[in-house]
């Protein structure tokens, strides 16, 4: 288990704690400026936090309130950099053993070939990283991380600097890889889409604080506050004012868009308050008009815009009366099939358990 809590006011301020078990990867997401590369440099030793606590099982590495401080050498940690950092003047065996250089030079050998063939690259030892495309030279770099047996395993935005092709490949190579570590991996990204598919859960991170963890799927679909939400693109977000509210009765009714929106009673609020809340676009039921007519929690909105991405189609739509937008997807067949049109109206329904409130 990796436990990291960091704290520091500056340079980069930090307010961050998390846990990695053995076997898990987990993501540090969130913009630019997020603190995610200072996080993990300061687990790496290669930056020191003011007030930090790091360890990996029973080995502490650092601990700023006892004065434990173990320098990067003596961290048992595996990093794959964004920009390769291979030496442009050695063989791809010898960028590898690089990781191990304290090591008599047969077993450094002997493991650099072992960690290249991990990462599908037997056959290519003799090459220069010039001779090798994006994909291979970030296929090596993780074999220099692995040749070093770590106990973590650190990955700083690995795949940022390759095509799209390539990213696809190595998302299943890593995911193939992944079975026989039995360590800690973290991954910094910024792209919920590469944390949804790789990790087993996430933390999302804004100016140096990690405000929320769980599985991709709990952070992106109920996110714990609003900021987070904005973080994750969760586009329906909503500041209503409070029209009835009995918690005891499950009872909470917000004004939007001229009608009447029924939220979870999350907690007690006073009439007339304004509440936040929200849903994630592929929670809205769309309704085809059959059924709309028989639904009495239906809510009809007007279609501003749809726009065809894949499979799906994403519709803009916007309240009868107000300002309020909604935004909604819906399969292709789905909407061929509906004849929705642009300016017509669209029924929807929000379902009350998938509704935040915040």
């Amino acid at each position: 288990m990796l436990d990291v809590a960091l704290k520091q006011a500056g340079p980069i301020p930090l307010n961050a704690s998390f846990q990695c078990a053995a076997g898990e990867l987990l993501a540090l997401v969130g913009p630019s400026g997020a603190g995610k590369s200072t996080i993990l440099r300061a687990i790496a030793g290669l930056s020191r936090v003011a007030q930090a606590r790091i360890s990996v099982g029973d080995e502490c590495w650092q601990d700023s309130a006892s004065g434990v401080w173990r320098a990067p050498s003596a961290r048992a940690v595996g990093m794959v950099f964004q920009s390769y950092a291979l030496f442009p003047h050695l063989s791809v065996k010898d960028n590898v053993g690089e990781a191990v250089h304290g090591v008599p030079r047969a077993e450094r050998n002997a493991r650099a070939m072992q960690a290249l063939a991990a990462v599908g690259l037997a056959g290519m030892e003799q090459r220069r990283p010039a001779q090798l495309s994006g994909g291979q030279m970030q296929r090596v770099a993780l074999a220099r991380a692995l040749a070093r047996e770590p106990r973590v395993l650190l990955l700083d935005e690995p795949f940022a600097a390759v095509d799209q092709m390539t990213r696809e490949r190595l998302y299943e190579e890593l995911a193939l890889l992944r079975v026989g570590l039995n360590i800690p991996v973290v991954l910094v990204t910024h792209s919920l889409h590469e944390a949804h598919l790789l990790a087993d859960r996430m933390v999302v991170l804004a100016h140096g604080t990690s405000l929320q963890a769980g599985t991709p799927g709990e952070v992106l679909s109920r996110p714990a506050s609003v900021d987070v939400a904005r973080l994750v693109g969760f586009h329906n977000l909503y500041a209503s004012k409070v029209l009835a509210a009995d918690a005891g009765h499950g009872l909470l009714l917000v004004a939007w868009g001229g009608t009447e929106i029924a939220l979870p009673p999350r907690r007690t609020a006073l009439l007339g308050e304004r509440i936040a809340w929200g849903i994630a676009v592929g929670d809205v039921w769309v309704l085809k008009a059959a059924r709309a007519a028989g639904e009495p929690a239906a809510i009809t909105l007007v279609l501003e815009r749809a726009a065809a991405l894949g499979d799906s189609v994403h519709l803009s739509l916007r309240a009868a009366q107000g300002e309020e937008r909604l935004r909604a997807v819906v399969t292709k067949r789905f909407f061929e099939r509906s004849g929705l049109l642009a300016g017509g109206p669209v029924t929807v329904q929000l379902p009350r358990e998938k509704i935040v409130v915040f």
